[in-house]
């Protein structure tokens, strides 16, 4: 970029056209510290951009130029939220106009869900504001997808989110106490030493969203409970919201156990990944079985995200990628070996 796109601008070929900023909006917020968001979106659009004041004009194909003008414009409208535009805002943007959604990417990432100690959680994609809405919307939502895509972060918000509006009057936090083959009665302690390993990542989405102060006392409350899918048992739970965290470690029937838990006045988030099953050997996946028993109940939603929705470090969404294509290179191999000898 030359002369940071600013002063009088060459003619390249093609189309032509120039969009006027609001007055109200801080440039330098816009275009990105050393014009980073103006060169990201040249890139992505193949456009020559040029600023001189609050105009911005650019050049290039019909098509391109059009929905690098829809970014400008989204990236505005969420300047005007207050919220900041981080270099992946920008990128999250692009994709969304690039995949022609219906939705204003500006919408989808400027609905808050909750705000403590100056920092807002919030949808950071199309799927995850569609989980979240679907959460909203129904008594019972699975939120199915690989590491990092948000799904029980964002379930724990609204979880939060319903405490604090006294839509229910406790919070419930629960996973299979199964993972990578360990059984309980092997680990050192005492029982709840022994299940405090598998429910620690529960607890630390927490503290991101409830003063640490506060915690303690609400657990000791009863108002927020942390527990093993096996304490449920036997038990109704009204006026909750009752998450089932890791639930593709759930057996069929503990599956069906959890969901019948459901009291008057509750909601309940499961969330999973069917592609990280720790259970035994030839034990079903309750998560994996569920939905073709459920599909088309009313008021329960199914709700998938992939590693485009994967919000952590860039390379957790490369890699979650990679893995896909190493299973199904790996399915079509086993296929084709099947045709072979028969």
């Amino acid at each position: 970029m030359t002369e940071s796109k600013t002063g009088p601008a060459p003619q390249p070929e093609g189309t032509r056209h120039t969009v006027v900023v609001p007055a109200s909006i801080n440039m330098v917020q816009l275009l990105g510290p050393a014009d980073e968001n103006l060169a990201r979106i040249e890139r992505a659009f193949n456009a020559d951009i040029h600023v001189r004041g609050n105009q911005i004009t650019l050049y290039g194909d019909l098509r391109e130029i059009a929905l690098a003008e829809k970014v400008l414009e989204e990236l505005v409208a969420i300047i005007r939220t207050g919220q900041g535009l981080a270099p992946e805002t920008v990128e999250r943007v692009i994709a969304m106009l690039r995949a022609e959604i219906k939705e204003r990417p500006a919408e989808v990432l400027s609905a808050n869900i909750l705000s403590n100690r100056g920092r807002t959680i919030r949808p950071k994609t199309l799927n995850q504001k569609r989980y979240v809405d679907a959460i909203d919307a129904n008594t019972i939502t699975f939120g199915i997808g690989p590491a990092g895509t948000g799904k029980t972060y964002l379930a724990m918000a609204k979880a939060v989110q319903a405490l604090q509006k006294k839509n229910v009057n406790r919070i419930i936090l629960s996973r299979p106490a199964v993972e990578a083959g360990e059984k309980l009665g092997f680990l050192p302690g005492t029982l709840t030493e022994k299940i405090d390993p598998y429910l620690r990542p529960l607890y630390d989405a927490l503290h991101d969203m409830i003063d640490p102060d506060s915690i303690a006392k609400l657990l000791a409350a009863g108002t927020i409970e942390v527990a093993p899918l096996a304490f449920l048992r036997g038990r109704s739970l009204n006026d909750s919201f009752i998450i089932l965290d890791e639930a593709q470690n759930t057996t069929p029937e503990q599956m069906k156990m959890f969901l019948t838990r459901l009291g008057f006045g509750s909601k309940i988030v499961v969330t999973g990944d069917v592609t990280q099953v720790d259970l035994p050997g030839g034990t079903k996946s309750g998560l994996r079985v569920i939905e073709g028993i459920l599909d088309g109940v009313d008021d329960i939603s199914f709700n998938r995200l992939t590693n485009h929705d994967v919000v952590r470090h860039r390379l957790v969404g490369e890699i979650v990628t990679a893995y896909e294509r190493f299973d199904e290179e790996r399915a079509k191999r086993a296929e084709k070996n099947r045709g072979e000898t028969r």
